[in-house]
């Protein structure tokens, strides 16, 4: 029986092929993912390690002393001293760090808003600093002083002696450029850039003075991480600051590294798995179909004595070694794919860390298991199936007609499973938005999938039939190619399955992604009456500069800055929004469900409806506060606000929430202008900040455009990995129709010989390709559509969007749809060219 297994998969090897394609290319989407994610994360990783090398124990303030209002980091110049000297350290180094805007000659950014980067330079007792050795200059010595790491002022064209435009927290400051440096710092090896001032400066622009962000110390030769630990723990404070070992840190960094990635791979892989999952249609129908061409050869050997499970298993060994050949070579096409998705990355300007491929034990086990497991469960079916038929009637073909019975079972399975299924998802859109109401609605969406997949069979001759008035204008190709699309109804379905899933997704996403866009789009436009929201590039604090030179502006009629404070309300920490209060009701329009705006002085504040109905407060409720300097005193709310995306939180009056604030800075700036949003307008204010590369000035359309161009880029990708599944289902209907085209060889030589000729026996082929294809494909835009809807009250139930309505994209589904008869016209091509050469006399004696 292994021997006739492989004998069979060497005789239909052409036949076989398409399933190999199919399996392959999910194999391969599963080991490029694997190894992709791998060698960023390893590369990564040894990048940041690099950035350890040098560091054994690091002091850094507690998490309690970052929030809690009136704190003072102690992280100063004596607790240096101290590190300094405790027994078994080499060296101590004090670091302070934060946002850093480069521009290049042209005055653009250079690189992005987060991974642009500035800090100190601490000269040891040699007045260098080996952390950073200068390639060219010296190290900066001024506050009008800094050097530049080389990858960056390769960049920029920049050379010692340069006057370059920076700017840290909003206005731009011209430094001169006294150095460059080379570094192995993770996050210029990634593409970011880093500045360095010196300690005095860095300290006043990213802290305070005197202050540190974090104490490095290195241990002296022969003393352990963990003995150097102990020693300075001794002489931190009783409480806030913490000691951390290098070792700790890399691995906590590592952990970091290797969990932002798993979000990545985790996409990827469930891309992999539906592309995987819509193969296993093909291989089902493959094995189905050979199965059949092949009844008498396997009544032949049950008459000679093969048993059931002998019959079966010589099936599943032909699924075996498709599998095995679909899975190596799916695994070195993934290996392919990695190495070309790394240069892919590279070219799109992002840094990638340099670093091998990284090919784990595991990553080729898993690609060879999946593609064998899938390949021989999706063949179990057919392989039991053909077991079962007795050898007499299989002699006389009996089998190859569902029985009634089995249909009705079937499609009485299907109509429960999607009953279920559909009942479970209404359930969950009446429901209030909890951890339950999920599960409820993912395993509805489940059920209905399920039933759905068990009753496409029922379903292909009613939307089949209504094609056939189109199809009659094709004359007797149309006629008969509605008749072979309904033959089989369960080949039909299987075909349609593939490519009604990859639909189903893609209509369903597209919708979302609209309707989220749209209703973000209206909180925003409803609830803002600024012209422009000013902020910096990275998101990070501007400085209060920037505000007062927007007001001082002749064009601007209104602005407030939005400013945020901790402060401690009971017994619970919450940040203050501190706004403009003599201008915030002319750059808002917010929806108050109790009170109203009003003018917001003194202790008057406004509260968003989530806040209030979390803390029981109301209209008239006074809060007893302290706030970020240690002080206390008391706020009395005026009114209870909706919430949306861009506003929301305890806002009060800037006059008086800053004489608390130990450092003033702002979150961003809303302005209102005179001649409103127009281009003249917005080139007033950019040219009025000395025309910033940090800071963006954008309007309403801006603001949309930023939303409209994220979700853009989440649904192309999206597209992107979708399409695997779209390639697959294309292959499934290309099998279907030469297995098919083969197995009907001897009927299309009798409708040769009675007159039909080459062209019509092509239209015949492409025309029933077209029907399978536009079935599966309306059944994938309406299921899209539904689980859209389904969605939408799921994402209304959370509050979170509350102007959320479902959009439907019907040119997009039109679209769709034109990309369903594609596949189909596309499939057809060679099964219809196949059946037009079939030689008459040679398909009638044809077995």
């Amino acid at each position: 029986m292994f021997r006739t297994a492989l004998r069979n998969v060497l005789v239909h090897k052409a036949r076989l092929l398409m399933t190999v394609l199919a399996v392959m290319l999910g194999v391969a989407f599963v080991s490029g993912t694997l190894v992709f994610t791998s060698t960023i994360s390893d590369a990564s990783q040894a990048s940041s390690r690099k950035g350890f090398d040098n560091v054994d124990v690091v002091i850094k303030p507690s998490d309690n002393t970052q929030s809690t209002p009136g704190a003072r980091s102690p992280l100063d110049h004596k607790l240096l001293d101290k590190a300094a000297g405790v027994p078994g350290a080499a060296s101590a180094t004090g670091t302070v760090s934060g946002f850093t805007a480069i521009a290049d000659k042209s005055g653009k950014l250079i690189g992005e808003g987060f991974s642009t980067s500035g800090s100190n330079y601490f000269p040891g007792a040699d007045g260098k600093d080996a952390r950073y050795p200068m390639r060219d200059g010296a190290a900066p010595k001024g506050p009008h002083e800094f050097a530049l790491d080389a990858h960056t002022a390769d960049r920029g064209g920049y050379k010692v002696g340069d006057t370059v435009r920076i700017s840290v927290d909003g206005p731009v400051r011209e430094q001169k450029l006294t150095g460059i440096f080379t570094t192995d710092d993770g996050t210029v090896a990634a593409g970011g850039s880093l500045a360095l001032f010196d300690t005095a400066t860095a300290q006043k622009r990213f802290a305070a003075p005197g202050e540190f962000s974090e104490i490095d110390i290195k241990a002296a030769p022969g003393t352990s991480q963990a003995a150097l630990k102990d020693a300075v723990e001794k002489i931190l404070p009783k409480q806030g600051a913490t000691a951390t070992t290098g070792k700790q840190l890399v691995d906590e960094q590592s952990k970091f590294i290797a969990t932002g990635m798993d979000g990545m791979k985790n996409a990827l892989l469930a891309f992999a798995g539906v592309a995987l999952f819509v193969g296993t249609f093909i291989i089902a129908n493959t094995f189905t179909m050979l199965v059949a061409q092949r009844t008498k050869e396997l009544a032949l050997l049950r008459a000679v004595g093969a048993s059931r499970r002998q019959v079966t298993r010589s099936v599943l060994i032909e699924a075996l070694v498709v599998g095995t050949v679909a899975a190596v070579t799916g695994l070195l096409a993934g290996i392919g794919i990695a190495a070309a998705l790394r240069a892919l990355v590279g070219a799109t300007g992002a840094k990638v860390p340099d670093g091998p491929l990284v090919i784990s034990p595991s990553t080729i086990l898993i690609s060879l298991l999946v593609g064998t497991v899938v390949t021989v469960l999706a063949a179990w079916l057919p392989g039991r199936r053909a077991a079962k038929i007795p050898p007499v009637a299989a002699m006389n073909s009996l089998h190859s007609i569902a029985t009634t019975k089995s249909l009705m079972v079937r499609n009485t399975i299907g109509a429960l499973f999607a009953g279920a299924g559909a009942a479970a998802v209404l359930t969950a859109t009446g429901m209030s938005y909890s951890g339950s109401t999920r599960a409820i609605m993912g395993a509805g969406v489940g059920l209905l999938l399920i039933g759905v997949l068990v009753l496409t069979p029922l379903l292909s001759r009613p939307l089949i039939a209504l094609a056939a008035p189109a199809l009659r204008l094709f004359g007797i190709s149309g006629l008969l190619a509605r008749q072979n699309a309904v033959r089989n109804p369960r080949r039909t379905a299987a075909t349609a399955s593939a490519l009604m899933i990859g639909l189903m997704l893609i209509t369903g996403m597209t919708a979302v992604a609209g309707s989220a866009q749209q209703a973000i789009d209206k909180m925003a436009t409803a609830s803002l009456k600024a012209d422009y929201m000013v902020s910096m590039a990275s998101r990070t604090p501007l400085s209060p500069d920037v505000a007062e030179k927007l007001a001082s502006t002749d064009e601007v009629t209104a602005s407030s800055p939005l400013r945020n404070s901790p402060a401690r309300i009971g017994t619970t920490t919450e940040f203050l929004t501190g706004v403009n209060g003599k201008d915030f009701g002319k750059l808002t329009q917010l929806d108050f469900s109790e009170g109203a705006l009003g003018t917001l002085s003194g202790d008057r504040a406004v509260v968003d409806d989530s806040t209030a109905k979390e803390k029981g407060w109301h209209t008239g409720s006074r809060l007893p506060v302290t706030f970020e300097d240690g002080k206390r005193g008391t706020l009395a709310i005026g009114g209870v606000y909706q919430r949306n995306q861009i506003i929301h939180g305890i806002i009060l009056d800037n006059a008086t929430l800053a004489p608390h604030q130990k450092h003033i800075t702002d979150m961003q700036v809303m302005v209102k202008t005179k001649d409103g949003a127009t281009a003249a307008s917005k080139d007033k204010l950019v040219t009025a900040l000395g025309k910033n590369p940090a800071i963006t000035v954008a309007d309403k359309k801006d603001v949309s455009g930023d939303i409209a161009k994220t979700i853009t880029l989440m649904l192309n990708m999206l597209y992107g990995l979708l399409a695997m599944t779209v390639i697959v289902a294309v292959l499934g209907v290309i099998n279907t129709l030469a297995m098919s085209v083969f197995e009907r060889a001897q009927e299309i030589g009798m409708l040769r010989a009675i007159g039909l000729d080459r062209r019509g026996i092509k239209q015949m082929v492409r025309l029933e390709s077209l029907v399978i294809s536009l079935f599966g494909g309306v059944l994938g835009i309406g299921l899209g559509v539904f689980f859209a809807w389904a969605t939408g009250e799921l994402i209304k139930a959370t509050g979170q969007l509350s102007t959320y309505e479902t959009v439907l994209p019907w040119g997009r589904m039109g679209l769709f749809l034109a990309l369903a008869a594609m596949v189909g016209v596309l499939a057809a091509l060679w099964p219809a060219r196949r059946a037009a050469k079939l030689n008459m006399l040679q398909a009638i004696k044809a077995e």
